[in-house]
């Protein structure tokens, strides 16, 4: 995050424009807006300029600028058209320690000004720090077709109403979970249609009849966060994201998706590697129970989906015998993602009419799977948790009948900035780890849909690894 967004308070505060062009004018009116004491210095002015004088909202000095101007001065706006001046100006704030904003010239600019949505007492604000105004724009416009300009009626609502609901609920998660509620309810539905004494009539009753202890009754989302990528989360998954109190998150749940968790929400890492458990599984299962029955939502965070080599079976198993209400929803599996981010179809008329997902070792360890079962032609093998016991796996497939040369690839960090494509067969393939320094979380495709990754793979090609026996004497026909 290059800049820290804020939102200043400068009503009365004197704040200066240099300029009287149009882009002055689009800085006065933003100022005025705010009910700043603005002062603008320019030769001359734009009439719209005028227009704010007239109304005594702007003082206009006729003149150019001097040093002396900036005196007194809590926010500077540099915006001439004369590009050197700006910069000049912005210098000589920065000496003084005066917040400045330089048209047009980032570089010069101690703070940014975004693209707005106004709905006051409800503003969101977009910025690309300067790198595209354009984008900034297009981004509001995308935000301002979902934002009703009746939030804002609803915000004063809920501020008029604050201590009422302070003096009836004690905690922060029951006043939290009750304000969600009007948000989300018949109370907001009357205000964007306009019945703004309906919608205070029906809140006021609802305070007063609202019971704390329907409030305190605690749920467990247990959400799958996919393959890695946060473009692929499903909407409810982000939704819930955004309203649970606790978050008990895997170590395969990338940096860019916990960013985008409720910021206040308590986060509790319950990693899992092999041989390296943060938190048993029995601990996780109590953990969810315990923090539910303290009247919690909370959220059970998983790489790829819950219900795919995820456990989850066994979570909402002891939330039933605990009697706490859950949710369960599912994520992208990473077989699915990697798989189509790679290029590699798991599934091909030509090549596979099946396709199975395993993991590479079982709960007690090992690797003791129905080879006769995998070691078929004509179907995809997807292997969960593989880079442990790879030679184990590659071994037994050719020992029960798959060809040496069988197509095989490793999909280390699938769906993300990170991903790299490891091509090999099963002759080679445990040899490849050692080679490329392969580490969790990889996953391991083999069959002859993987040959096809060298004309379909789209994402990231420049990471791609072929090893030399599939590209000149391994791939099939």
């Amino acid at each position: 995050m290059n800049y820290l967004p804020v939102f200043l308070d400068i009503e009365n505060k004197p704040c200066l424009v240099v300029g009287g062009g149009l882009i002055a004018l689009r800085k006065i009116s933003l100022l005025v807006r705010a009910q700043a004491a603005v002062t603008v210095i320019a030769p001359e002015i734009r009439p719209e300029i005028d227009d704010h004088i007239r109304n005594g909202e702007v003082t206009w000095q006729q003149k150019n600028f001097s040093e002396d101007d900036l005196d007194d001065c809590q926010l500077v706006l540099a915006a001439t058209d004369d590009r050197e001046l700006n910069a000049e100006i912005a210098a000589q704030c920065r000496k003084r320690n005066i917040w400045v904003n330089a048209a047009d010239d980032v570089h010069n600019c101690s703070f940014i000004l975004p693209s707005i949505i106004d709905r006051s007492p409800v503003q969101i604000a977009v910025s690309t720090g300067g790198a595209s105004p354009v984008l900034a724009r297009t981004l509001r416009a995308k935000l301002e077709n979902c934002t009703p300009a009746a939030y804002g009626q609803l915000a004063k609502l809920i501020e008029v109403n604050r201590h009422k609901v302070k003096e009836k609920f004690s905690s922060i998660d029951q006043k939290r979970k009750f304000w969600e509620k009007i948000i989300q309810g018949p109370v907001a539905e009357l205000v964007f249609s306009g019945q703004l004494d309906a919608a205070q009539n029906l809140l006021q009753e609802t305070i007063e009849h609202e019971d704390h202890r329907e409030l305190s009754q605690g749920e467990v989302y247990l959400v799958g966060a996919g393959p890695g990528d946060p473009d692929l989360l499903t909407f409810r998954a982000l939704r819930l994201m955004q309203q649970a109190d606790v978050v008990v998150y895997d170590r395969l749940v990338t940096p860019e998706i916990m960013d985008l968790i409720r910021k206040d929400a308590e986060l509790i890492y319950a990693g899992k590697e092999r041989a390296r458990h943060t938190l048993p599984q029995e601990s996780i299962n109590q953990l969810l129970v315990r923090l539910a029955k303290e009247g919690k939502r909370v959220l059970r965070l998983k790489g790829g989906d819950p219900f795919i080599f995820g456990r989850g079976g066994e979570e909402i198993s002891t939330l039933i015998d605990e009697g706490i209400p859950f949710q369960v929803v599912p994520g992208i599996p990473a077989a699915a993602g990697c798989a189509a981010y790679a290029g590699i179809p798991l599934t091909h008329r030509h090549h596979s009419q099946a396709v199975i997902f395993a993991t590479g070792h079982l709960s007690d360890g090992s690797v003791d799977l129905n080879w006769e079962m995998l070691a078929h032609k004509n179907q995809t093998l997807v292997f969960y948790m593989g880079l442990q016991g790879l030679d184990i796996i590659c071994t037994n497939l050719k020992k029960h009948g798959l060809e040496p040369d069988t197509p095989a690839a490793l999909i280390m960090q699938g769906t993300t900035a990170h991903q790299k494509v490891i091509m090999g067969n099963l002759d080679n393939l445990p040899a490849l780890v050692a080679d490329h320094e392969v580490e969790p979380p990889t996953l391991v495709i083999i069959g002859d849909v993987v040959q096809l990754h060298n004309t379909l793979r789209w994402f990231n090609p420049e990471e791609d690894v072929t090893s030399s026996a599939v590209r000149f004497f391994g791939a099939r026909n």
